[in-house]
């Protein structure tokens, strides 16, 4: 999730290149500190490189098999390292796997895991990830994600109870060869095997101490960074990893993350020299101070393929009906929330999918049209058989953003609708564990683009019960045309599926579509090397700070 959660690579990339890295290419073996880009200067004293930022929120998990936001997501990815990386421009290049072969019809991967250790100083191995995935698809586990490993052959059958684990398409052949058996060929693949639900996890730690993530002193991974400390919802602190694979890219000495809630205080921080950075995708800047920091030329924007949304639970009262939701949509003048408040170069989009990868960029209804919207309420209305809507609520997570969002929707929907609208702001991982359990009306979150392709968005909702549709919706024809895009080679057929199932999706608007978002953070000018691609991920690896 990535929530808040994961292509735009950059304004500056033409969308032919953005595609070119979703090919089943096998990524080159280069010292991953080639692949990143070009190297900063080096330091000029042996004085430590301390990292300093600001968390909004204390993370979900630091367990990558249950990562389902933006700031565990960070977290996981400080901690831990994957078959592949995401480079500079979110092509996977080859990290704790050393090679991979491809087979003729691209079903088969083989990986060749390289030597490489756990911060504990155990081997990381093959069984590693093959006791990870299946720990993942474990019904019981509960991982909110686990339908991104569907695409390993009997993955969806092994999660719903309804094959063995070792029918998964997954098997250590030995210590250092991973065999991957796909049910299609999935040319994305080797992306989504940097994404932190496919990293490993240390098997020996795990059946040793079910709460090994809760807490630093037990906390294992294999990435760039060891956690050394969690004051919980203060503090987190990690260090560099002496028994990673690749440790000498690894720059920073120690990172330091505090959860600040308040943006003003965070800003504050970083201004008076105690924060390195502030901001997405980390955390948030105040909406009033964005003029102010764009013009003095301090402001970071960064395009990326994320939707800022309001979810509906469609389950219970007046939002069950479709109309009153559809009214809800149309009357909301998005071009004015992002002129007045986001101010930063957000796009109004009246669809599901952001728009570098949209499908119908025109949206499929018009912004702010008010008269339909009230034609809609009035018609809803009647078939519920009331004269007046009961007040509605809107929840939303602590920050300034999302709170003067929430204000300019209550204000919209009063005047243009004549609806009342309880506003109630949550903590973070309190706001995400109501929208899964359905306990919430209206509820925002934001969705970043886990890999390049708009299924990423279509299979959210693809079932009732998967981890992020949080909605209750499911349509069977929907669930039909999904199935059938996983099975077309042909990419003209294959959007043809798509157009056709994001038009139902809009047509029950079972999700309130706001803008495409952009990342915009400060940061200190010694600050060198934090990469966030176009998906919304920051990677922490190659940072450092340079005097």
């Amino acid at each position: 999730m990535k929530r808040n959660v994961k292509l735009f690579i950059a304004m500056s990339l033409a969308a032919g290149n953005i595609l070119a890295g979703c090919g089943g290419s096998t990524p080159s073996d280069e010292p991953a500190k080639q692949q990143a880009g070009e190297a900063a200067p080096a330091t000029a004293s042996n004085k430590p490189q301390v990292f300093r930022a600001n968390l909004t929120s204390e993370p979900s998990t630091a367990d990558p098999g249950l990562a389902k936001d933006a700031t565990s997501g960070a977290i996981v990815r400080a901690a831990f390292d994957g078959l592949t990386r995401l480079d500079k421009d979110a092509k996977p290049m080859n990290s704790v796997a050393s090679d991979v072969k491809i087979s003729e019809d691209k079903r088969v991967y083989t990986f060749t895991i390289r030597d490489s250790k756990w911060s504990n100083g155990d081997p990381v191995t093959a069984h590693d990830f093959e006791y990870a995935w299946k720990r993942v698809l474990d019904p019981k586990f509960g991982a909110e994600y686990a339908y991104q490993l569907y695409y390993i052959k009997n993955a969806e059958k092994v999660h719903a109870g309804q094959a063995k684990p070792e029918e998964l398409g997954v098997k250590a052949l030995d210590d250092k060869t991973l065999e991957v058996t796909l049910e299609n060929p999935t040319p994305f693949f080797l992306e989504l095997t940097a994404f932190y639900t496919y990293y490993p996890v240390d098997k020996k730690v795990v059946e040793a101490n079910p709460n090994w993530a809760h807490e630093a002193a037990t906390h294992v991974g294999n990435g760039p960074f060891k956690m050394t400390a969690w004051e919980h919802k203060s503090k987190i602190v990690f260090e560099k990893n002496e028994n990673y694979w690749d440790k000498d890219a690894v720059k920073l000495d120690r990172i330091e993350f505090v959860m600040i809630e308040d943006d003003n205080t965070a800003l504050s921080m970083f201004e008076n020299g105690e924060l390195d950075w502030a901001g997405q995708p980390l955390g948030g800047l105040p909406t009033d101070a964005i003029p102010a920091l764009k013009e003095s030329g301090k402001l970071v924007v960064h395009p990326k393929a994320t939707m800022y949304w309001y979810k509906i639970n469609t389950t219970k009262g007046v939002l069950k009906n479709e109309k009153i939701r559809k009214a809800l949509a149309y009357a909301i003048d998005r071009q004015s929330i992002v002129d007045n408040i986001t101010q930063v170069g957000q796009v109004p989009t009246m669809g599901m999918l952001p728009q570098s990868m949209a499908i119908k960029p025109e949206g499929y209804f018009r912004d702010n049209d008010v008269e339909t919207a009230k034609k809609l309420l009035a018609e809803g209305m009647q078939e519920l058989g009331l004269s007046q809507l009961p007040t509605i609520t809107l929840s939303y997570n602590t920050t300034d953003r999302h709170k003067k969002i929430a204000e300019a929707m209550q204000d919209q929907w009063k005047r243009n609708l004549g609806i009342d609208v309880k506003l109630m702001n949550k903590e973070f991982k309190v706001h995400l564990q109501d929208l899964h359990e359905l306990n919430y009306e209206i509820g925002r979150l934001g969705w970043n683009a886990d890999f390049n392709d708009p299924i990423n968005y279509l299979e959210m909702f693809r079932d009732a019960n998967t981890g992020t549709n949080d909605t209750g919706w499911e349509n069977e024809r929907y669930k039909e045309l999904l199935k059938q895009s996983a099975l077309e080679t042909d990419p003209e057929k294959r959007k043809q599926l798509f157009a056709e199932a994001e038009q139902i999706f809009m047509d029950a608007m079972p999700v309130i579509p706001l803008f495409t978002d952009v990342d915009v953070w400060v940061q200190n000018d010694k600050v060198k090397g934090v990469q966030v691609d176009g998906l919304g991920f920051i990677d922490l690896k190659w940072a450092e700070m340079v005097e």
